[in-house]
């Protein structure tokens, strides 16, 4: 007896056709790291690549995803991101679903922001769309595309009232991103989207489903660990008066295919200033060597103010990053495993 073969129908070809096509590709272990940009914090860059390239920092083809409660510093690192690449020559689309991004906080980052760079989409898909029809003029440097937040954006189902059970937007995202998975390693683009955090019944989750973790090539978690505060004396008596200038934050390298994930990361936001990448290097080298005074490459002082007046009265930054970089390899050689091959039978 033979068995008739039911024919498909078109659509059931598409369908079969679409999946195919819009499957995940296997990915490489190790992102190739030719190129960086920087975060604005040499430990964070370190952190992020530092086994990869001197003085680490973010290369391009990539997702990354930074993650954290509000006022924590993601958007001061998407910002950082984005002068570094504008810095370098690269080109900058900055997508704005929150609204909330002004031209003096740009101006603090030394970022450039224009009608034809800043948009601000509402919806999934409108993001996709922005990233598959941008075409930066130079695709010799690492074009940033910054999304702050993915949390805000919504889909078409959800404004209907029409997603019930809140499955549409992680379906657009992982179908999204699926796409332009390839595109984005083909142009050596760098997709930084900012994320909050939820907590659920399994733990904290970032909103948006699977996809978002899944494609990212590496996620921060960023938390603020405690203010920084300065004291100043006021009036004939030198009363003390207290003031919060920023927040210090730790940054963790929740997952990583570049380098090594798992490291943490401090970062020191200051207010009207952006990421005090001296501040944190003048620390760094005050905590891992064990002295009571800052390290100002050729001289030592004792309060962080004067040590950061005195670097960069003198323009050493350079210096001073060397001199930390210097000091994190040799505690990465530390602990670098040696092992013979493994015996494959």
């Amino acid at each position: 007896m033979k068995l008739k073969r039911r024919k498909k129908s078109s659509k059931q070809l598409a369908e079969e056709v679409k999946k195919v096509t819009t499957s995940p590709i296997e990915k490489s272990k190790k992102v190739e790291v030719k190129k960086v940009i920087s975060t604005g914090s040499t430990l964070l860059d370190l952190a992020i690549s530092g086994n990869r390239i001197r003085g680490g920092g973010v290369p391009g083809g990539i997702i990354i995803e930074v993650f954290g409660p509000p006022g924590a510093g993601k958007t001061a690192i998407l910002a950082e991101l984005c002068a570094s690449a504008q810095f370098k020559k690269g080109e900058v689309q900055f997508l704005d679903p929150e609204g909330r991004l002004d031209k003096e906080y740009c101006k603090i980052y030394g970022m450039s922001l224009s009608e034809k760079n800043y948009k601000r989409p509402t919806l999934v898909s409108k993001v996709f769309d922005e990233i598959q029809k941008w075409k930066p003029e130079n695709n010799k440097e690492i074009n940033v595309i910054a999304v702050d937040s993915l949390a805000a954006l919504s889909t078409e189902m959800e404004m209907e009232d029409k997603d019930a059970y809140g499955m549409a937007r992680g379906r657009e995202f992982s179908q999204g991103l699926r796409k332009i998975c390839v595109l984005i390693a083909n142009n050596n683009w760098l997709i930084a989207c900012s994320n909050q955090i939820r907590s659920g019944p399994e733990g904290e989750f970032t909103p948006g489903g699977k996809g978002i973790p899944f494609y990212s090539t590496v996620r921060i978690r960023v938390r603020e660990r405690q203010k920084i505060t300065v004291t100043k004396k006021i009036g004939d008596k030198d009363k003390e008066v207290k003031k919060v200038i920023g927040i210090h934050s730790i940054c963790y390298i929740k997952k990583s295919t570049v380098d090594d994930p798992y490291r943490e990361a401090p970062i020191y936001i200051v207010f009207k200033v952006g990421i005090d990448d001296i501040r944190g290097n003048l620390q760094y080298l005050k905590d891992m060597t064990g002295d009571t005074t800052y390290d100002c490459v050729d001289k030592n002082y004792a309060r962080m103010n004067e040590a950061i007046r005195y670097i960069e009265a003198n323009e050493s930054q350079n210096e001073l990053r060397e001199k930390v970089i210097d000091l994190w390899e040799e505690i990465e050689n530390k602990f670098l495993m040696n092992r013979s091959p493994k015996k494959r039978w």
